[in-house]
């Protein structure tokens, strides 16, 4: 027995589809057969599977745990809950390896799966090799088994065994993504008084879509903020490992902010420590690690591309500007918004200031937020590529971490491929608004020499 994915599904750090026209319950089914003989060529046998509240994550995860067992592989369910709750039962309980079906914050037609290895990210050539197995039929078999395992309790526990004081009046969206019950649970064990929006797990997303890297998501959880006067608000995604967060004023906080913040007291409590964070992030960030005497790194985007980078500089925290934040000091190493949720409470506990004034005392800089530009898949690597070669040939100031950063006398921009969507994203950061201005124009020039449009027409 063989089987082909559609192409665009293999991502760089996952498996990511749009069900019923990329992704369907076969695709599922050969992901658990072909994981299943990764587990155990490397000595596995047991492993954690859960899903989040979308309406085709109970028909993807029974055809991939169908496929594990068939592959010899024990399954323990842990049922619906955020992806941190798969990494941390993955991290705890005693399997070997760990999938979450997720779409995470893509749109809702969309479903995937990311994936564990004994304690790893398996991504880049790992995903890869998960299609070459389907496609060459070489498959383990066995006969495995069923189990259920709960964790929801446990790893809500742990999350408040973070806490570090200070009661506060906070917001709490939760999209109706799979984070809504952690939430709820964990608000009623922390001090303070908290005030909770679409805690109900519910995959047509009724309220707004979960992504907090999007400002009209976040539009619920400004409104409660600013009606009950509160310190500030936090937002989940869709399966719960990226946070957004405004403060008592209504302004977004972006995850380089808030790495910040959570930089000061770890540089303190471990001097010298890393600090990895993508190449979306500030160069306001950079200098803020660099001055509380922190190792800055500057790594790709991308969840497992974050946590790979970390494990090999040995880093204490990480963070993408998409709200993903990874914390090894103290913690497991994976990213998880509501651990990140905690941890801030904390950080502002200590500073002995607002989150409001925390944001007021950073360096004033005028950036846009992250980005996309929906492309054709097959343009999504293409544009990039030739818009490189133009600037390049230009002489500009390049870094390649990922895509292409450019540094000019205004500030920088960033073009790079998404590896979760069929779009290019871009950012510009600038001193101030017309510089930042002259930044997004060049942007669209070298995107209109490729064909491409920011704004539709």
């Amino acid at each position: 027995m063989t089987h082909r994915f559609h192409p665009s599904i293999i991502r760089d750090y996952d498996i990511r589809g749009t069900v019923g026209a990329t992704l369907d319950a076969a695709d599922a089914y050969a992901v658990g057969r072909s994981f299943a003989t990764r587990v155990r060529r490397a000595g596995g046998r047991r492993v954690a599977v859960g899903r989040d509240g979308r309406l085709s994550s109970p028909m993807l995860a029974a055809a991939l745990i169908d496929g594990l067992v068939a592959g010899g592989i024990d399954v323990v369910r842990i049922g619906v809950g955020p992806s941190p709750m798969l990494y941390f039962a993955e991290a705890t309980l005693e399997v070997d390896a760990g999938i979450q079906v997720t779409g995470s914050h893509n749109p809702r037609d969309d479903n995937g799966f990311k994936l564990v290895l004994a304690h790893d990210s398996f991504f880049g050539g790992d995903v890869r090799d998960l299609a070459r197995l389907a496609a060459s039929g070489d498959w383990e078999t066995g006969e495995g088994s069923v189990t259920d395992a709960a964790v929801l309790d446990d790893y809500v526990g742990r999350l408040f065994a973070g806490y570090g004081g200070g009661a506060f009046r906070i917001g709490w969206d939760a999209g109706n993504g799979a984070a809504g019950p952690v939430i709820e649970r964990l608000t009623r064990l922390l001090p303070g008084e908290h005030h909770l929006l679409h805690t109900q797990v519910d995959g047509t997303f009724p309220n707004h879509h979960p992504d907090p890297t999007i400002p009209a998501n976040l539009a619920d959880l400004r409104r409660s903020v600013a009606a009950r006067r509160l310190d500030f608000g936090f937002a989940f995604d869709g399966d719960g490992d990226r946070i957004g967060a405004v403060d008592a004023h209504g302004r977004i906080v972006w995850g380089d902010q808030l790495l910040a913040i959570l930089a000061e007291p770890l540089l303190r409590e471990a001097p010298g420590a890393c600090v990895v964070a993508d190449v979306k992030s500030s160069n306001a960030l950079f200098d803020r690690i660099r001055a509380l005497g922190g190792r800055a790194v500057m790594a790709k985007s991308g969840h497992s591309q974050i946590k790979a980078r970390m494990k090999e500089e040995h880093a204490a925290i990480g963070a993408e500007l998409s709200g993903h934040i990874f914390f090894s000091r103290d913690y497991y190493g994976f990213d998880d918004a509501a651990f990140a949720a905690v941890r801030l409470i904390r950080a502002i506990h200590l500073s002995g200031r607002s989150l409001a004034d925390l944001i007021d005392a950073m360096p004033p800089t005028c950036a846009s937020p992250e980005l996309r530009v929906a492309l054709p898949e097959e343009r999504r690597l293409t544009v990039v590529e030739e818009v490189l070669a133009r600037v390049r040939a230009e002489g500009a100031e390049i870094d390649l971490t990922d895509g292409l950063r450019v540094t000019t006398a205004d500030g920088w921009w960033l073009l790079r491929a998404s590896n979760t969507q069929a779009a290019v994203t871009l950012r510009a950061e600038a001193r101030d608004q017309p510089g930042l201005d002259r930044l997004l124009g060049v942007i669209d020039a070298q995107l209109a020499l490729s064909g491409v449009s920011r704004t539709p027409s």
